[in-house]
């Protein structure tokens, strides 16, 4: 039973001891986890984060790998370029006296990161929850939708995740509502998704992050740290949210990579959308399609072969108000 003075993310959550925070979509997903992280730490749970990684893994020295696909990252892990979210945030959390190992997985298809996740499960003895964490909502697309974002690796982590049947709670969270429409979204259609979500049972409300709060604080540190270490490369995701907990609005510039873009930065970015990861997983149309794969391109083959037999898409629609 949800109650008006608890988002129903944490009521979920209440009983779990250690907790698994993971990003969904790769790059620096795993910040938009930050503040939940810190947040159910400050509750008294043992939590540990985690994120697909879009760094060269491969290159790292094999005492950092847990597993074939599941490594260890560590502040003081060596790495080739400036490109690495994973370390960026070990260091940061290492600076404030966090524990400061982030977990990475490889870009795999299903099968193997599937495998990962297990394999790293076992490792932290057993978790009771996993939240995997998406910077925008193209996860939430079910695979009709006229533009479906960049699917590959946030449907690899929900796949993943979908079958990791041994833990309790299995939920999705997702921010920077609106970030998406530069990869094609159509955010009407993730609200009708969610309304879908609601009517199920797999809604699980939203809630802000607001500025003035440790965990707000805190998240536009480590993302100013993270546009500082990665000059070349900043998120684009993280930096509007920030934004957004800040109050800023409209076409706001904090990168050279939105020169030619107008962004809409505005409150909406700065609320956690959260759903039941399994309730999403069973309404999307084409994740069954994806259980078996290994290689990332699979992933991507896959959901062209479904939509190319689609006999209709589901058209963009007008925000009205």
């Amino acid at each position: 039973m949800f109650s008006l003075h608890e988002p129903p993310l944490f009521t979920r959550l209440r009983d779990a001891r250690r907790v698994l925070v993971a990003g969904a979509g790769g790059g620096f997903d795993v910040y938009a986890g930050l503040p939940l992280a810190l947040a159910l730490r400050s509750a008294g749970k043992e939590v540990h984060l985690a994120n697909l990684s879009f760094a060269d893994l491969y290159g790292l020295p094999s005492e950092f790998w847990l597993q074939p696909d599941v490594a260890a990252v560590e502040p003081q892990v060596p790495a080739h370029g400036d490109y690495f979210p994973e370390r960026t945030l070990a260091r940061w959390l290492d600076r404030h006296d966090l524990p400061a190992t982030v977990y990475a997985f490889p870009r795999t298809g299903v099968a193997p990161l599937r495998d990962a996740y297990r394999a790293l499960v076992d490792h932290l003895g057993g978790v009771d929850a996993v939240v995997l964490v998406d910077g925008g909502t193209d996860i939430l697309m079910r695979g009709d939708e006229h533009g479906l974002g960049t699917p590959e690796e946030d449907m690899a982590s929900l796949a993943a995740v979908q079958g990791l049947d041994d833990v309790p709670q299995r939920l999705v969270a997702c921010l920077g509502f609106g970030v998406d429409t530069y990869h094609g979204v159509n955010h009407s259609l993730a609200l009708e998704n969610l309304a879908a979500l609601d009517r199920e049972g797999a809604y699980l409300g939203a809630f802000s992050l607001p500025r003035d709060s440790t965990e707000g604080a805190l998240y536009l540190e480590a993302v100013a740290d993270a546009q500082a270490c990665t000059p070349g490369h900043p998120s684009i995701v993280n930096g509007s949210v920030a934004a957004a907990v800040r109050g800023d609005f409209g076409d706001v510039r904090f990168t050279e990579r939105t020169r030619n873009s107008e962004l809409f930065v505005n409150p909406l970015m700065a609320v956690y959308f959260c759903v039941d990861a399994v309730g999403l997983a069973r309404r999307n149309l084409y994740l069954d399609r994806l259980a078996d794969t290994v290689l990332m391109r699979q992933i991507s083959t896959r959901i062209e072969e479904f939509r190319d037999g689609l006999p209709v898409l589901r058209q963009p629609r007008a925000f009205p108000h």
